[in-house]
């Protein structure tokens, strides 16, 4: 099984490609993880925001593989506990499908990506930094599948 990261913004600190890479190397080759990065809008004073989430969605929509299960991270989805997250892990590698992670910028995702990735998962009701958030996904996705063999990096 393959999980896509599929996130706005490129050219992100050189502490977030670590944490990110180091979490992204650690997952068991039957689960890999990979991350696919879209062009965010260019951000100004005068700016049509709304227009700019509206292109960043498509472009994330169009990144998606065939076949794909989506899944938008988004504060209104559902919050799962590690072992819940555990859980939803083996459910997806029973399935055999592969899964699409969708994170949006600084702004969230477009009205398309969340309904596309429905249900959502909801890291925490606070807001944070969306490069922040692909490294808490890796972390994340990695703890549960240590859990999943029983390794003691969840201790």
């Amino acid at each position: 099984m393959q999980i896509h990261l599929i996130a706005t913004g490129t050219r992100m600190p050189a502490w977030v490609e670590q944490g990110y890479a180091e979490y992204a190397r650690r997952m068991p080759p039957e689960c890999r993880l990979s991350l696919h990065e879209i062009t965010a809008g260019k951000r100004g004073k005068n700016a049509d925001i709304a227009r700019l989430i509206e292109e960043e969605g498509r472009r994330m929509l169009a990144a998606i593989p065939k076949n794909t299960q989506v899944i938008a991270m988004d504060v209104t989805g559902r919050a799962w506990s590690t072992e819940q997250l555990a859980q939803q892990l083996s459910g997806w590698m029973q399935s055999g499908q592969d899964i699409a992670l969708l994170v949006g910028g600084p702004e969230g995702l477009s009205t398309e990506c969340r309904k596309r990735g429905q249900p959502g998962w909801s890291l925490s009701p606070l807001t944070l930094p969306h490069p922040l958030v692909r490294i808490v996904i890796a972390e994340q996705l990695y703890r549960a599948s240590s859990i999943l063999k029983n390794h003691p990096y969840h201790k």
